[in-house]
């Protein structure tokens, strides 16, 4: 094959579909040769590298990341994470306050959930946003670590993105509006610890009392409020415990709910001990014991079975008798261990055979089975008995002997078991009764969030006014401070202070007053010093948050304000979201694992 067959466009066409196949020119050390061996000028050689190095070019975009999956980047995310954090916000934003509407949620099973309580609302939700996930988890921490305010932190966290939006539009860079935000937070904190909250006599009843009402207030449980306050305020303080000068408050533990569907709300009480939904083993048993000794056991009142398959080769029939007087005899003695410490009570987490049943009831012992632990740790902390593991290792010190009364008590259809009247009980039972399922649920989680309230008051004695007013406080505080800031971190800086207002705002919206013309008057209030001065939920008109008694606890005031802020920033430090979808199940393209032609070879 002779150079002077080659021209430029045949080139071209050897380029793009001769180098391609990798068949005939090759290109050696810098200089063309052909299939046959020839060599090229090196003008012509030149003429085909370029030629060869456009075709490489020209193959396409070189593909990193799968195909299935999704980038997105830029100010087009963060803009998106703006609008997913407001859309969350929204759906909750009329949860605020007195005047608070009802969420009616229904879950994939057909349970209906009705509520106002911000985290029960987005528990229920599914999202596929990764940005409205993130605002949801905010809520569920709220939930956790204080137990109020999951309705302000969402709608605050909301309102902090929402002002930040202007900023990028302006192509202010995240990392400024950040750093702006962070300076803000650190000095909302010292204003809210050091100027605006007010320390409080935990051991005055009434206050404390005014504190879970003004929490109470915003719920369903609002007609009830005098009973819920007591309710909440006697459970928190029968389990709480001071050690070595540690004060330790377990209310998810010590405090049990148990909801009883029927009768009214005013049935509700605190038992002064624990209430279980068990009867006793045997009719013959007694169901009304005073000042019981109660034995609490973790092992079975029955023959131990093996772990695994037990085989067992008899010779004579003697040897079957054997075995099974053998079972009986080490029920007999579990029975004489337990009988010798004479307890009136035996409460095990395990099984009580018959026969244990019989020795037992022969011996004058009350026996409940099956126990859940939790509901054992909590009578061991109300009545002072210790758990024991091993029937021959019971000793007169393991008894319980604070309960007062010991009896079992038919409710509705069901059978309670209660244990009450303790001498100072370190755990209790909340016994709920409503009209239904529904309404319970709903009335729970209402007293846990005061619960909660009553416990951050008890740890940390500081409180802060409600109904907008220490918002508004920290608001006007931190735009008179963004005054004295230079440069153009001031005008981020004075955006929290305008999203601060959006709790006054929302509170004023939800119960139908004027807004502009509330929030006006009630920052000239502040202005001239009303730092207490808020937002009555119930009338929407301007009122002094001393003379209406509502407070809120520093700890979730604190909590709200660091969670939302830093919510805020953690979205708009976000600038790309790679988001992989899973391969659909039936795709036929896909090769077979192992692939065809093994399957084939495996066949013959």
């Amino acid at each position: 094959m002779g150079v002077d067959r080659f021209t430029v466009e045949g080139l071209h066409k050897i380029s793009y579909f001769r180098v391609k196949k990798k068949r005939n020119a090759k290109i050696f050390f810098g200089n063309a040769v052909t299939e046959e061996g020839e060599l090229l000028e090196p003008n012509v050689t030149s003429t085909f590298q370029s030629v060869c190095h456009e075709t490489i070019e020209m193959s396409g975009p070189i593909i990193v990341l799968s195909q299935n999956t999704k980038r997105e980047s830029g100010k087009k995310v963060q803009i998106d994470n703006i609008t997913a954090g407001k859309t969350v916000a929204d759906v909750i934003r009329t949860c605020l306050g007195p005047r608070s509407m009802l969420k009616m949620l229904m879950d994939p099973m057909g349970g209906i959930v009705l509520t106002n309580d911000g985290n029960a609302i987005l528990r229920e939700i599914t999202v596929q946003h990764p940005a409205a996930k993130s605002m949801i988890e905010i809520s569920r921490t709220q939930d956790e670590e204080v137990g109020d305010g999951t309705t302000s932190v969402i709608i605050l966290a909301g309102e902090v993105l929402a002002v930040s939006e202007p900023f990028l539009q302006q192509q202010m860079h995240p990392t400024l509006i950040i750093s702006a935000y962070r300076q803000a937070l650190e000095d909302a904190v010292t204003i809210l610890r050091d100027q605006i909250s007010t320390p409080v006599d935990v051991n005055d009843r009434s206050q404390l009392l005014s504190i879970i009402k003004s929490c109470l207030g915003t719920k369903f449980v609002n007609r009830w409020s005098e009973q819920a306050c007591q309710i909440a305020l006697d459970a928190v303080s029968t389990v709480v415990v001071d050690e070595n000068g540690r004060r330790e408050i377990d209310i998810k533990r010590y405090a049990k709910v148990e909801k009883v569907p029927g009768g009214t709300m005013e049935d509700s009480c605190v038992l002064r001990g624990v209430m279980l939904n068990k009867d006793v083993t045997h009719p013959k048993m007694r169901r009304h014991i005073v000042k019981p000794r109660i034995l609490l056991l973790d092992c079975n009142l029955e023959y131990k079975k093996g772990e695994s398959q037990t085989n067992i080769e008899i010779m004579k029939e003697e040897d079957f008798t054997r075995i099974l007087e053998l079972e009986e005899e080490y029920v007999q003695k579990t029975c004489e261990d337990i009988i010798r410490v004479k307890p009136d009570v035996v409460f095990t987490e395990k099984g009580v055979s018959d026969l244990a049943q019989h020795y037992l009831v022969k011996a004058g012992i009350t026996a409940i089975r099956r126990v859940r632990k939790s509901d054992n740790n909590r009578i061991a902390r109300a009545s002072g008995a210790t758990i024991v593991n091993r029937t021959d290792e019971i000793r007169e010190e393991d008894i319980g002997t604070k309960a007062g009364l010991f009896e079992i008590k038919k409710i509705g259809d069901e059978y309670f078991c209660f244990v009450v009247e303790c001498e100072d009980p370190k755990a209790c039972t909340i016994l709920l009764r409503g009209a239904s399922k529904d309404v319970l649920n709903e009335v729970e989680r209402n007293l846990q969030d005061a619960m909660n309230v009553t416990r951050n008051v008890l740890l940390e004695p500081k409180l802060v006014p409600g109904g907008g007013a220490a918002e508004m406080a920290l608001a006007y505080a931190l735009a008179e401070k963004a005054k004295s800031l230079t440069g153009v971190t001031q005008a981020p800086y004075r955006a929290i202070a305008q999203a601060l207002e959006v709790i006054p705002r929302t509170l004023a919206q939800n119960c139908g007053a004027t807004v502009i013309r509330t929030l006006t008057a009630l920052r000239a209030k502040h202005a001239t010093g009303g730092t207490t001065w808020g937002i009555n939920g119930e009338t929407g008109e301007l009122a002094d948050m001393k003379d209406l008694g509502i407070w809120d606890p520093l700890a979730v005031k604190l909590q709200v304000l660091k969670t939302a802020v830093e919510t805020a920033i953690l979205l708009l430090r976000i600038d790309d979201i790679v988001s992989g979808s899973k391969k659909k199940g039936g795709d036929s393209s896909a090769p077979a694992p192992g692939g065809a032609a093994d399957q084939e070879a495996m066949r013959e």
